[in-house]
Protein backbone atom coordinates (compact mmCIF):
# COMPACT_ATOMS: atom_id res chain seq x y z
CA UNK A 1 0.00 0.00 0.00
CA UNK A 2 1.42 3.39 -1.02
CA UNK A 3 0.91 6.02 1.69
CA UNK A 4 -0.87 9.14 0.50
CA UNK A 5 1.19 11.50 2.68
CA UNK A 6 4.53 11.70 4.49
CA UNK A 7 5.35 13.37 7.80
CA UNK A 8 9.09 13.28 8.57
CA UNK A 9 10.06 14.36 12.09
CA UNK A 10 13.81 14.99 12.19
CA UNK A 11 15.59 16.01 15.40
CA UNK A 12 19.16 17.01 16.23
CA UNK A 13 21.52 15.01 18.47
CA UNK A 14 19.09 12.49 19.95
CA UNK A 15 20.90 9.44 21.31
CA UNK A 16 19.06 6.33 20.16
CA UNK A 17 18.86 4.77 23.63
CA UNK A 18 17.12 7.74 25.30
CA UNK A 19 13.55 6.63 24.60
CA UNK A 20 11.17 4.55 26.65
CA UNK A 21 10.55 2.27 23.67
CA UNK A 22 14.32 1.66 23.47
CA UNK A 23 14.39 0.40 27.06
CA UNK A 24 15.27 3.60 28.91
CA UNK A 25 13.34 3.37 32.19
CA UNK A 26 13.74 7.09 32.90
CA UNK A 27 13.04 8.70 29.51
CA UNK A 28 9.74 10.58 29.27
CA UNK A 29 8.83 9.91 25.63
CA UNK A 30 5.14 8.93 25.43
CA UNK A 31 4.72 10.32 21.89
CA UNK A 32 7.71 8.44 20.46
CA UNK A 33 6.73 5.34 22.41
CA UNK A 34 3.23 5.56 20.93
CA UNK A 35 4.71 5.96 17.45
CA UNK A 36 6.95 2.92 17.96
CA UNK A 37 4.02 0.87 19.26
CA UNK A 38 2.14 1.55 16.02
CA UNK A 39 5.09 1.13 13.67
CA UNK A 40 8.53 -0.34 13.07
CA UNK A 41 11.53 0.64 15.16
CA UNK A 42 14.97 0.07 13.65
CA UNK A 43 17.45 -0.80 16.43
CA UNK A 44 20.67 -0.61 14.36
CA UNK A 45 20.31 2.67 12.48
CA UNK A 46 23.41 4.85 11.97
CA UNK A 47 24.28 8.33 10.79
CA UNK A 48 26.55 8.80 7.74
CA UNK A 49 28.66 11.20 9.82
CA UNK A 50 28.58 12.00 13.56
CA UNK A 51 28.27 15.76 13.02
CA UNK A 52 25.36 17.84 11.77
CA UNK A 53 25.84 19.19 8.24
CA UNK A 54 27.53 16.20 6.56
CA UNK A 55 25.03 13.81 8.14
CA UNK A 56 22.10 15.93 7.00
CA UNK A 57 23.42 16.54 3.49
CA UNK A 58 24.10 12.81 3.11
CA UNK A 59 20.56 12.02 4.22
CA UNK A 60 19.28 14.46 1.57
CA UNK A 61 21.32 12.97 -1.30
CA UNK A 62 21.60 9.36 -0.07
CA UNK A 63 25.37 9.59 -0.57
CA UNK A 64 28.20 9.23 1.95
CA UNK A 65 30.17 12.42 2.68
CA UNK A 66 33.13 11.20 0.60
CA UNK A 67 30.80 10.67 -2.37
CA UNK A 68 29.80 14.33 -2.42
CA UNK A 69 32.73 16.21 -0.81
CA UNK A 70 30.66 17.40 2.12
CA UNK A 71 32.47 16.48 5.35
CA UNK A 72 32.30 19.41 7.77
CA UNK A 73 29.80 21.93 9.12
CA UNK A 74 31.11 24.63 6.75
CA UNK A 75 31.04 22.56 3.56
CA UNK A 76 28.56 23.59 0.86
CA UNK A 77 26.77 20.78 -0.92
CA UNK A 78 26.77 21.27 -4.70
CA UNK A 79 23.37 22.64 -5.71
CA UNK A 80 23.20 20.57 -8.89
CA UNK A 81 23.12 17.36 -6.87
CA UNK A 82 19.51 16.15 -6.56
CA UNK A 83 18.06 15.27 -3.18
CA UNK A 84 15.25 12.95 -2.23
CA UNK A 85 13.04 16.08 -2.12
CA UNK A 86 13.76 16.71 -5.80
CA UNK A 87 12.67 13.14 -6.49
CA UNK A 88 9.44 13.67 -4.55
CA UNK A 89 8.76 16.85 -6.49
CA UNK A 90 9.43 15.03 -9.76
CA UNK A 91 6.76 12.54 -8.69
CA UNK A 92 4.23 15.35 -8.33
CA UNK A 93 4.42 15.82 -4.54
CA UNK A 94 5.33 19.32 -3.30
CA UNK A 95 7.60 18.67 -0.30
CA UNK A 96 7.74 21.27 2.46
CA UNK A 97 10.01 21.96 5.42
CA UNK A 98 9.20 23.60 8.74
CA UNK A 99 12.23 24.37 10.91
CA UNK A 100 15.77 23.02 10.90
CA UNK A 101 17.76 21.95 7.84
CA UNK A 102 21.34 23.22 8.42
CA UNK A 103 22.39 23.68 4.82
CA UNK A 104 25.38 25.95 4.16
CA UNK A 105 25.40 28.21 1.10
CA UNK A 106 22.89 30.01 -1.08
CA UNK A 107 20.67 26.96 -1.68
CA UNK A 108 18.38 26.93 1.34
CA UNK A 109 15.67 24.81 -0.29
CA UNK A 110 17.49 21.66 -1.47
CA UNK A 111 14.42 20.46 -3.34
CA UNK A 112 11.77 21.61 -0.90
CA UNK A 113 8.96 23.48 -2.66
CA UNK A 114 8.10 25.55 0.42
CA UNK A 115 9.80 26.32 3.71
CA UNK A 116 8.79 28.03 6.97
CA UNK A 117 10.55 29.16 10.19
CA UNK A 118 14.02 28.45 8.79
CA UNK A 119 17.39 28.02 10.51
CA UNK A 120 18.90 30.18 13.23
CA UNK A 121 22.41 30.45 11.76
CA UNK A 122 23.40 32.49 8.69
CA UNK A 123 23.69 30.86 5.27
CA UNK A 124 27.35 31.74 4.78
CA UNK A 125 30.61 31.17 6.65
CA UNK A 126 32.63 34.26 7.43
CA UNK A 127 29.74 36.45 8.64
CA UNK A 128 28.70 37.23 12.20
CA UNK A 129 27.30 34.14 13.90
CA UNK A 130 24.31 34.02 16.22
CA UNK A 131 24.80 35.22 19.78
CA UNK A 132 23.75 32.75 22.49
CA UNK A 133 23.95 35.37 25.23
CA UNK A 134 24.67 33.88 28.66
CA UNK A 135 24.93 30.46 26.99
CA UNK A 136 27.57 31.54 24.46
CA UNK A 137 29.79 28.59 23.56
CA UNK A 138 27.60 25.99 25.25
CA UNK A 139 26.09 24.75 21.99
CA UNK A 140 29.49 23.67 20.68
CA UNK A 141 31.97 21.05 21.97
CA UNK A 142 33.49 23.40 24.54
CA UNK A 143 34.01 23.02 28.32
CA UNK A 144 31.50 25.88 28.80
CA UNK A 145 28.85 23.36 27.78
CA UNK A 146 29.36 21.57 31.10
CA UNK A 147 29.70 24.72 33.20
CA UNK A 148 26.61 26.69 32.11
CA UNK A 149 24.16 23.79 32.26
CA UNK A 150 21.07 22.82 34.22
CA UNK A 151 17.84 24.75 34.67
CA UNK A 152 17.00 27.55 32.26
CA UNK A 153 16.10 28.05 28.63
CA UNK A 154 17.99 28.09 25.35
CA UNK A 155 17.00 29.80 22.12
CA UNK A 156 16.96 26.36 20.52
CA UNK A 157 13.97 25.39 22.66
CA UNK A 158 12.21 28.66 21.82
CA UNK A 159 12.80 27.97 18.13
CA UNK A 160 11.34 24.48 18.41
CA UNK A 161 8.18 25.86 19.98
CA UNK A 162 7.86 28.22 17.00
CA UNK A 163 8.51 25.29 14.67
CA UNK A 164 5.81 23.21 16.36
CA UNK A 165 3.24 26.01 16.09
CA UNK A 166 4.07 26.50 12.41
CA UNK A 167 3.85 22.76 11.77
CA UNK A 168 0.36 22.62 13.29
CA UNK A 169 -0.78 25.51 11.11
CA UNK A 170 0.77 23.88 8.05
CA UNK A 171 -1.06 20.62 8.76
CA UNK A 172 -4.36 22.49 8.96
CA UNK A 173 -3.63 24.07 5.58
CA UNK A 174 -2.55 20.81 3.97
CA UNK A 175 -5.59 18.96 5.27
CA UNK A 176 -7.89 21.63 3.84
CA UNK A 177 -6.23 21.34 0.42
CA UNK A 178 -6.89 17.59 0.16
CA UNK A 179 -3.69 17.15 -1.86
CA UNK A 180 -0.87 14.68 -1.18
CA UNK A 181 1.80 16.19 1.01
CA UNK A 182 5.30 15.44 2.28
CA UNK A 183 6.26 17.65 5.21
CA UNK A 184 9.49 17.60 7.18
CA UNK A 185 9.47 19.08 10.69
CA UNK A 186 13.04 19.87 11.74
CA UNK A 187 13.68 20.18 15.48
CA UNK A 188 16.81 21.57 17.16
CA UNK A 189 16.35 19.62 20.38
CA UNK A 190 17.87 17.84 22.17
CA UNK A 191 21.06 19.49 20.85
CA UNK A 192 23.19 21.22 23.49
CA UNK A 193 23.13 23.63 25.37
CA UNK A 194 22.40 21.19 28.17
CA UNK A 195 19.78 23.54 29.58
CA UNK A 196 16.14 22.64 30.20
CA UNK A 197 13.14 23.91 32.12
CA UNK A 198 13.28 23.68 35.91
CA UNK A 199 10.48 21.09 35.94
CA UNK A 200 12.63 18.67 33.98
CA UNK A 201 15.75 19.24 36.05
CA UNK A 202 13.73 18.58 39.22
CA UNK A 203 12.21 15.49 37.62
CA UNK A 204 15.49 13.89 36.48
CA UNK A 205 18.26 15.15 38.76
CA UNK A 206 17.82 12.56 41.51
CA UNK A 207 16.60 9.57 39.48
CA UNK A 208 18.99 9.40 36.54
CA UNK A 209 21.87 7.01 37.16
CA UNK A 210 25.43 8.11 36.37
CA UNK A 211 26.95 7.04 33.04
CA UNK A 212 27.32 3.27 32.79
CA UNK A 213 30.62 3.36 30.86
CA UNK A 214 33.39 4.92 32.97
CA UNK A 215 35.56 7.77 31.80
CA UNK A 216 38.70 6.54 30.13
CA UNK A 217 37.25 3.11 29.28
CA UNK A 218 37.85 3.78 25.59
CA UNK A 219 40.79 6.16 25.82
CA UNK A 220 43.56 5.69 23.30
CA UNK A 221 44.93 7.78 20.47
CA UNK A 222 42.56 10.36 19.11
CA UNK A 223 39.81 9.66 21.66
CA UNK A 224 42.13 10.40 24.58
CA UNK A 225 43.40 13.51 22.81
CA UNK A 226 39.84 14.68 22.11
CA UNK A 227 38.85 14.44 25.80
CA UNK A 228 41.94 16.38 26.83
CA UNK A 229 41.72 18.99 24.08
CA UNK A 230 38.05 19.69 24.75
CA UNK A 231 38.65 20.16 28.46
CA UNK A 232 36.34 17.40 29.68
CA UNK A 233 38.80 15.16 31.52
CA UNK A 234 37.55 16.14 34.96
CA UNK A 235 33.89 17.17 34.84
CA UNK A 236 32.55 17.63 38.40
CA UNK A 237 29.84 15.10 39.33
CA UNK A 238 27.33 17.88 40.01
CA UNK A 239 27.80 19.35 36.53
CA UNK A 240 27.55 15.94 34.91
CA UNK A 241 24.29 15.27 36.76
CA UNK A 242 22.87 18.67 35.75
CA UNK A 243 23.86 18.25 32.10
CA UNK A 244 22.40 14.74 31.95
CA UNK A 245 19.17 15.82 33.64
CA UNK A 246 18.89 18.67 31.15
CA UNK A 247 19.47 16.34 28.18
CA UNK A 248 16.76 13.92 29.28
CA UNK A 249 14.59 17.00 29.86
CA UNK A 250 15.22 18.29 26.36
CA UNK A 251 14.23 14.90 24.93
CA UNK A 252 11.03 15.05 27.01
CA UNK A 253 10.33 18.62 25.88
CA UNK A 254 10.79 17.64 22.24
CA UNK A 255 8.56 14.60 22.75
CA UNK A 256 5.77 16.88 23.98
CA UNK A 257 6.08 18.91 20.78
CA UNK A 258 6.04 15.77 18.66
CA UNK A 259 2.96 14.66 20.55
CA UNK A 260 1.17 17.86 19.57
CA UNK A 261 1.99 17.29 15.90
CA UNK A 262 0.82 13.66 16.03
CA UNK A 263 -2.37 14.65 17.85
CA UNK A 264 -3.17 17.29 15.22
CA UNK A 265 -2.58 14.77 12.45
CA UNK A 266 -5.08 12.44 14.11
CA UNK A 267 -7.68 15.16 14.74
CA UNK A 268 -7.49 16.09 11.05
CA UNK A 269 -8.14 12.49 10.07
CA UNK A 270 -4.79 12.13 8.33
CA UNK A 271 -3.06 9.50 10.49
CA UNK A 272 -4.14 6.40 8.55
CA UNK A 273 -3.08 7.83 5.18
CA UNK A 274 0.27 9.24 6.36
CA UNK A 275 3.64 7.55 6.68
CA UNK A 276 5.11 9.00 9.87
CA UNK A 277 8.87 8.80 10.26
CA UNK A 278 11.06 9.87 13.17
CA UNK A 279 14.87 10.02 13.16
CA UNK A 280 17.78 12.17 14.31
CA UNK A 281 20.98 13.28 12.57
CA UNK A 282 23.34 11.69 15.15
CA UNK A 283 23.49 10.93 18.87
CA UNK A 284 25.17 12.32 22.00
CA UNK A 285 27.50 10.65 24.50
CA UNK A 286 25.93 12.53 27.45
CA UNK A 287 28.83 11.60 29.72
CA UNK A 288 29.32 7.95 28.69
CA UNK A 289 33.08 7.16 28.53
CA UNK A 290 33.67 10.65 29.93
CA UNK A 291 32.68 11.97 26.50
CA UNK A 292 30.03 14.52 25.55
CA UNK A 293 28.40 15.68 22.33
CA UNK A 294 29.05 13.49 19.26
CA UNK A 295 32.12 13.24 16.92
CA UNK A 296 32.92 9.56 17.55
CA UNK A 297 31.84 6.20 16.13
CA UNK A 298 30.73 4.71 19.44
CA UNK A 299 27.04 3.84 19.36
CA UNK A 300 26.10 6.67 21.72
CA UNK A 301 27.27 9.10 19.03
CA UNK A 302 26.85 7.30 15.70
CA UNK A 303 23.63 5.37 16.26
CA UNK A 304 20.33 7.19 15.69
CA UNK A 305 16.70 6.55 16.64
CA UNK A 306 14.53 5.51 13.69
CA UNK A 307 10.79 4.76 13.69
CA UNK A 308 8.43 4.36 10.72
CA UNK A 309 4.68 4.09 11.23
CA UNK A 310 1.85 3.57 8.74
CA UNK A 311 -1.49 1.78 8.82
CA UNK A 312 -0.15 -0.77 6.33
CA UNK A 313 2.77 -1.79 8.56
CA UNK A 314 2.56 -4.45 11.24
CA UNK A 315 4.18 -3.04 14.40
CA UNK A 316 7.47 -4.75 15.19
CA UNK A 317 11.16 -4.19 15.86
CA UNK A 318 13.91 -4.87 13.31
CA UNK A 319 17.64 -5.25 13.85
CA UNK A 320 18.97 -4.86 10.29
CA UNK A 321 21.92 -2.46 9.96
CA UNK A 322 20.68 0.66 8.17
CA UNK A 323 21.65 4.30 7.73
CA UNK A 324 19.98 7.66 7.26
CA UNK A 325 20.92 7.41 3.58
CA UNK A 326 18.82 4.25 3.46
CA UNK A 327 15.98 5.98 5.28
CA UNK A 328 15.53 8.68 2.65
CA UNK A 329 15.71 6.02 -0.07
CA UNK A 330 13.02 4.12 1.84
CA UNK A 331 10.75 7.17 2.10
CA UNK A 332 11.04 7.70 -1.66
CA UNK A 333 10.19 4.07 -2.31
CA UNK A 334 7.23 4.16 0.07
CA UNK A 335 5.80 7.25 -1.62
CA UNK A 336 6.11 5.74 -5.09
CA UNK A 337 8.84 8.10 -6.32
CA UNK A 338 11.79 7.12 -8.49
CA UNK A 339 15.14 6.48 -6.76
CA UNK A 340 18.03 8.90 -7.01
CA UNK A 341 20.46 7.79 -9.76
CA UNK A 342 23.76 8.03 -7.84
CA UNK A 343 22.60 6.99 -4.38
CA UNK A 344 24.71 4.94 -1.98
CA UNK A 345 21.58 4.33 0.09
CA UNK A 346 19.13 1.46 -0.40
CA UNK A 347 15.42 1.27 0.35
CA UNK A 348 14.39 -1.17 3.08
CA UNK A 349 10.66 -0.60 2.48
CA UNK A 350 10.17 -4.19 1.27
CA UNK A 351 11.60 -5.45 4.59
CA UNK A 352 9.04 -3.46 6.57
CA UNK A 353 6.22 -4.92 4.52
CA UNK A 354 7.31 -8.52 5.06
CA UNK A 355 8.60 -8.94 1.54
CA UNK A 356 11.68 -10.90 0.54
CA UNK A 357 14.77 -8.72 0.28
CA UNK A 358 18.43 -9.62 0.15
CA UNK A 359 19.63 -7.09 2.69
CA UNK A 360 23.33 -6.72 3.48
CA UNK A 361 23.84 -5.64 7.09
CA UNK A 362 26.57 -3.16 6.23
CA UNK A 363 26.94 0.59 6.61
CA UNK A 364 29.67 3.21 6.94
CA UNK A 365 30.06 6.45 8.84
CA UNK A 366 32.73 9.09 8.19
CA UNK A 367 34.33 11.81 10.29
CA UNK A 368 36.81 13.91 8.33
CA UNK A 369 37.89 17.46 9.14
CA UNK A 370 40.57 19.95 8.41
CA UNK A 371 42.07 21.89 11.30
CA UNK A 372 40.34 25.22 10.71
CA UNK A 373 36.89 25.09 12.37
CA UNK A 374 37.17 25.76 16.11
CA UNK A 375 35.25 22.61 17.01
CA UNK A 376 37.98 20.40 15.51
CA UNK A 377 40.38 21.29 18.30
CA UNK A 378 42.90 22.33 15.67
CA UNK A 379 43.52 18.81 14.43
CA UNK A 380 42.70 17.43 11.00
CA UNK A 381 41.45 13.83 10.95
CA UNK A 382 40.33 11.20 8.48
CA UNK A 383 38.24 8.55 10.19
CA UNK A 384 35.73 5.95 9.05
CA UNK A 385 33.51 3.34 10.66
CA UNK A 386 32.27 0.05 9.22
CA UNK A 387 29.36 -1.79 10.83
CA UNK A 388 29.12 -5.29 9.35
CA UNK A 389 26.60 -7.56 11.05
CA UNK A 390 27.48 -7.70 14.74
CA UNK A 391 31.00 -6.40 14.10
CA UNK A 392 32.23 -2.83 14.08
CA UNK A 393 35.54 -1.35 12.98
CA UNK A 394 36.68 2.17 13.92
CA UNK A 395 39.38 3.38 11.53
CA UNK A 396 41.60 6.30 12.61
CA UNK A 397 44.13 7.37 9.99
CA UNK A 398 47.62 7.34 11.45
CA UNK A 399 46.84 5.14 14.45
CA UNK A 400 45.59 1.59 15.06
CA UNK A 401 42.03 0.74 14.14
CA UNK A 402 39.67 -0.81 16.69
CA UNK A 403 37.50 -3.89 16.32
CA UNK A 404 34.43 -4.65 18.43
CA UNK A 405 32.05 -7.61 18.63
CA UNK A 406 28.74 -6.00 19.55
CA UNK A 407 27.06 -9.36 20.18
CA UNK A 408 29.23 -9.93 23.27
CA UNK A 409 30.37 -6.36 23.90
CA UNK A 410 27.50 -3.94 23.10
CA UNK A 411 29.22 -1.10 24.98
CA UNK A 412 32.36 -1.34 22.81
CA UNK A 413 34.78 -1.69 25.68
CA UNK A 414 36.98 -4.58 24.46
CA UNK A 415 39.12 -3.84 21.40
CA UNK A 416 39.76 -7.14 19.58
CA UNK A 417 42.01 -5.73 16.84
CA UNK A 418 45.13 -7.42 18.27
CA UNK A 419 43.47 -10.72 19.20
CA UNK A 420 44.93 -13.45 16.90
CA UNK A 421 41.68 -15.40 16.50
CA UNK A 422 40.04 -12.31 14.97
CA UNK A 423 42.96 -11.43 12.67
CA UNK A 424 41.18 -12.54 9.49
CA UNK A 425 38.03 -10.55 10.29
CA UNK A 426 40.11 -7.52 11.21
CA UNK A 427 42.05 -7.68 7.91
CA UNK A 428 38.86 -8.15 5.90
CA UNK A 429 37.04 -5.24 7.52
CA UNK A 430 40.10 -2.98 7.33
CA UNK A 431 40.40 -3.72 3.60
CA UNK A 432 36.72 -2.98 3.14
CA UNK A 433 36.80 0.31 5.03
CA UNK A 434 39.68 1.51 2.84
CA UNK A 435 38.22 0.24 -0.42
CA UNK A 436 37.54 3.25 -2.67
CA UNK A 437 38.27 5.47 0.36
CA UNK A 438 41.80 6.92 0.47
CA UNK A 439 42.43 9.06 3.58
CA UNK A 440 45.45 10.82 2.07
CA UNK A 441 43.50 11.68 -1.09
CA UNK A 442 40.63 12.92 1.08
CA UNK A 443 42.99 15.19 3.01
CA UNK A 444 44.19 16.70 -0.28
CA UNK A 445 40.61 17.17 -1.52
CA UNK A 446 39.69 18.86 1.74
CA UNK A 447 42.72 21.13 1.44
CA UNK A 448 41.61 22.30 -2.00
CA UNK A 449 38.09 22.85 -0.72
CA UNK A 450 39.42 24.87 2.21
CA UNK A 451 41.20 27.27 -0.14
CA UNK A 452 37.93 27.83 -1.99
CA UNK A 453 35.93 28.10 1.23
CA UNK A 454 38.32 30.73 2.55
CA UNK A 455 37.63 32.93 -0.47
CA UNK A 456 33.87 32.57 -0.03
CA UNK A 457 34.16 33.33 3.69
CA UNK A 458 36.23 36.46 3.01
CA UNK A 459 33.73 37.52 0.34
CA UNK A 460 30.87 37.09 2.81
CA UNK A 461 32.75 39.02 5.48
CA UNK A 462 33.32 41.92 3.10
CA UNK A 463 29.95 42.00 1.33
CA UNK A 464 27.57 40.80 4.10
CA UNK A 465 25.18 38.84 1.85
CA UNK A 466 21.59 38.51 3.01
CA UNK A 467 20.67 35.17 4.55
CA UNK A 468 17.32 33.69 3.62
CA UNK A 469 14.97 31.43 5.60
CA UNK A 470 16.48 32.75 8.80
CA UNK A 471 14.77 32.54 12.19
CA UNK A 472 15.61 35.53 14.41
CA UNK A 473 17.60 34.23 17.37
CA UNK A 474 17.91 36.82 20.13
CA UNK A 475 20.54 36.59 22.90
CA UNK A 476 18.00 37.18 25.67
CA UNK A 477 16.11 34.02 24.67
CA UNK A 478 18.89 32.20 26.52
CA UNK A 479 18.66 32.00 30.28
CA UNK A 480 20.40 30.09 33.05
CA UNK A 481 18.46 29.89 36.30
CA UNK A 482 20.03 29.83 39.74
CA UNK A 483 21.07 26.37 40.87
Amino acid sequence: MTPKNLLFLFSDQHAAHVMGCAGDAHAVTPALDRLAASGVRMTNAYCPSPICTPSRMSMLTQCYPSSQDCWTNDDVLASDRPTWLHALGAAGIRPGLVGRMHSVGPDQMRGYAWREVGDHSPNYPGVAWHNMGVLQGTNDPNPESLVACGAGQSAYEVKDHDTTAAALTALDRLAASGERFAMTVGFMLPHAPYVAARRWIDHFIDVLPPPSIPAGASDAGWIAWWRQNRGIEDVPKRQSRLARAAYWGLVAEMDEMIGKVLDRLEVLGLSDDTLIVYASDHGDHVGERGLWWKHTFFDESAKVPMILSHSSLTPHVRDEVVSLIDLSATMLDAMGANPLPDADGRSFWPLLNGGAQDWQNITFSEYCTDAVPAWTGGRAVQQRMLREGDWKLHYYHGEPARLYDLSSDPQERVDLAEVPEHAARYASMLARVLEDWDPDAIAKRMGKRRANKDIVALWARQTDPKSTHLWALEPDMNRLDDA
